[in-house]
């Protein structure tokens, strides 16, 4: 079982992971969809597929605590606020990653088809959505409501499917009125607890290169620094439009899967 977990190292092979994982840690960190670019790239590593799928997730949570570091520094994320959210995403995406081998991709990938491309035309027809930083404080009705989210769509995460970043992304906006910034920031915390809480079933299974997960995971942080910083260096209106294209890669690459 363990011994996948220390994989002959290859320089080639690092360089690679290397680059492509920065820029999706980069991208990540302002919009989600990372994994869009690092999964491809671990797979194409040549690692055996479940362990190129944990590797993934060790290396991403490396650059999901990269960006929530970036974003808490600069006074983005309400900890305070998340407890609850944290709480039940933590067991959503456990019994997410405990389930994932008896849930047809067929019954699954239709549903999250549908609901990504309805928060797409959502979002651009509220073309003010996110703009402005609305949040008018912790509520009943908001506590529950972002709870529930988190639970949904952490279990949804679990299963390591595409659009979980987006999909917290756009809960968030809607739950708590937050601007993109401040969404942004608060769902890599709730991001970050989903990897972990799904790394525990890789890691359980053996499913996890330690040699390059950890020395990508480094560099995936620096990226996710770097994406977090000229995110909140450019603000709300730039996240919006990044957002939306980001989203949109994700269906077209769902839409190619399916039907080429």
């Amino acid at each position: 079982m363990f011994d996948v977990f220390f994989s002959e190292f290859n320089l080639q092979t690092f360089l690679f992971l290397s680059a492509a994982c920065f820029a999706a840690s980069f991208i990540d960190a302002i919009a989600g969809g990372g994994g869009l670019i690092s999964v491809p790239a671990f797979v194409a590593s040549g690692l055996p597929i479940h362990v190129a799928m944990g590797s993934n997730k060790m290396a991403a949570s490396f650059s999901t605590l990269g960006s929530a570091v970036k974003y808490f520094t600069s006074g983005k994320i309400n900890f305070s606020l998340m407890k609850y959210p944290m709480i039940l995403g933590a067991i959503g995406a456990v019994l997410g990653a405990c389930v994932v081998s008896n849930t047809s991709e067929e019954i699954l990938e239709p549903l999250i088809f549908i609901m990504l491309l309805a928060v797409i035309i959502y979002t651009f027809a509220n073309k003010n959505m996110g703009i402005k930083d609305e949040f008018q404080g912790a509520t009943l009705k908001n506590t529950i409501f972002g709870s529930i989210m988190s639970f949904i769509v952490c279990f949804y995460i679990g299963f390591f499917g595409p659009g979980g970043g987006s999909f917290l992304l756009f809960g968030l906006l809607k739950v708590y009125k937050f601007d993109f910034i401040r969404a942004s920031g608060n769902a890599k915390v709730l991001n970050l607890i989903a990897n972990l809480a799904g790394l525990v079933a890789f890691i359980y299974y053996g499913n996890v290169s330690y040699l390059y997960s950890i020395l990508v995971g480094v560099v995936m942080y620096i990226g996710a620094q770097c994406g977090a910083k000229y995110a909140i260096k450019k603000g709300s209106k730039f996240i919006r439009p990044f957002f939306l294209i980001v989203s949109l890669i994700t269906i077209a690459k769902m839409a190619v899967e399916k039907f080429l």
